[in-house]
């Protein structure tokens, strides 16, 4: 029996450089960062002063306004990435089948905003005074379940959290349903609003930010000799994925097929990576065998790539083993080093671009790559970008607990 494919139809985005896809992709080649001190947090008493923070949010006419407040942040994002894509896509939910068409999102932490304003109303007014709405805001769910009711989507809906893997694991998830006729259109991808006095604090203690604040536009330097940990950022990453014969017959504009996916675990500790890369070269493996392809037939790599000292070397290690002597032809980069590492909206995100570098023929750079790590040897693309024929990109998503998720995308063959 042929495998129904599966295409993207359309694409939002919510960054620290923009919340228009073209903006955020010219900034990018345009070597920009969206990394700057943080406005949304006073970190007069914080270590770390900087990150990707999403300064004036507005959900953009995705929301009721006066629905609003009863909206975690991670929610609001994911509402107007998820409301751009279906614009984009063109869908008319009204003349759709309602019943095969779903919302799968991932997020590594969810409403951490609300967890943290009600644990607050509690100690200082009491148990009365939490929030009726504590639970609909901070639930992991939320996001999804306020963008099916937007569309009134009957098929499918869940939310998958699995760190830094969870939007590709979700946009994983959905590529299978479509596959297997459980559904004919998904609205996938991750959202993550974690810049939080929490969120902050935690990272921070736990020594994985970079503490460069006096040159936070410079901080985020992945595979790069001088990296001190990651900044933390937030966003949303959102994509229709559409079984493709439908898309067709419609008269969409596909910007890229969906041809693979890989998941797997470390198994070995739950933040530190495995250092000879075993399972993220696994999950890459089973990415490119599940899109019938060999690794040789990848033309760029959109990396992990966190700015960590430990993370960025063993992503190396695992693009050697997975690609031997192609690795050190393909094409890759990091955009982290422009956007900051939004944890579980990073791979939504991330395939956006990916799905850019195939339309346009063009590898983001790598920034702040100014003095390569010998242990990072490969062409990671610094500082400027190159101009390069993208039939088939990776991209890649590795989250502590060991969860290693990658999606291979590429033109319609």
């Amino acid at each position: 029996m042929n495998q129904r494919r599966v295409v993207i139809t359309g694409m939002g985005l919510v960054t620290p450089l923009g919340h228009c896809v073209n903006t955020v992709w010219q900034s990018l080649l345009d070597g920009k960062s969206g990394i700057h001190e943080l406005t949304t947090l006073d970190t007069t008493q914080y270590k770390v002063h900087f990150g990707g923070d999403i300064a004036d949010f507005d959900v953009g006419g995705f929301a009721d306004p006066k629905e609003v407040k009863r909206l975690d942040r991670f929610t609001q994002f994911a509402l107007r990435a998820g409301g751009t894509a279906v614009a984009d896509s063109g869908i008319d939910f009204a003349t759709e089948d309602r019943s095969r068409c779903g919302v799968i999102l991932g997020s590594g932490i969810g409403g951490l905003w609300e967890i943290e304003t009600q644990i607050e109303r509690m100690l200082l007014k009491g148990p009365d005074r939490v929030s009726p709405f504590t639970i609909p805001k901070m639930m992991l769910n939320a996001a999804g379940g306020n963008l099916s009711i937007l569309y009134r989507l009957q098929g499918p809906n869940f939310a998958i959290a699995t760190a830094c893997a969870s939007a590709t694991n979700a946009m994983g998830e959905a590529m299978r349903s479509i596959r297997l006729g459980e559904t004919d259109v998904v609205i996938t991808g991750g959202s993550e609003a974690a810049i939080t006095r929490m969120g902050l604090a935690a990272f921070q203690n736990m020594k994985a930010l970079s503490t460069r604040n006096d040159q936070p536009q410079r901080a985020s330097r992945p595979f790069d000799a001088d990296r001190d940990g990651f900044v933390l950022s937030e966003g949303a990453g959102l994509v229709v994925f559409e079984e493709l014969s439908r898309a067709q017959a419609r008269g969409a504009r596909i910007y890229a097929e969906v041809l693979g996916y890989g998941t797997t675990s470390d198994a070995s500790h739950i933040t530190a990576p495995d250092s000879e890369g075993r399972g993220a070269s696994a999950a890459m493996r089973a990415a490119i065998s599940d899109a019938s392809l060999n690794p040789d037939d990848i033309d760029y790599i959109n990396a992990h790539g966190t700015s960590t000292p430990l993370g960025d070397k063993a992503e190396t290690v695992a693009i050697k083993q997975v690609f031997g002597d192609h690795a050190s032809k393909v094409a890759i980069s990091s955009t982290k080093s422009s956007l900051g590492h939004s944890l579980g909206a990073s791979g939504g995100i991330e395939v956006v671009i990916a799905a850019q570098a195939v339309v346009e023929g063009v590898i983001p750079p790598t920034i702040n790559l100014e003095k390569p790590d010998p242990g990072c040897d490969l062409n990671y693309t610094p500082q400027v970008p190159q101009s390069r024929q993208v039939d088939v990109a990776l991209s890649n998503s590795f989250g502590f607990g060991g969860h290693n998720a990658c999606i291979v995308i590429g033109k319609v063959r």
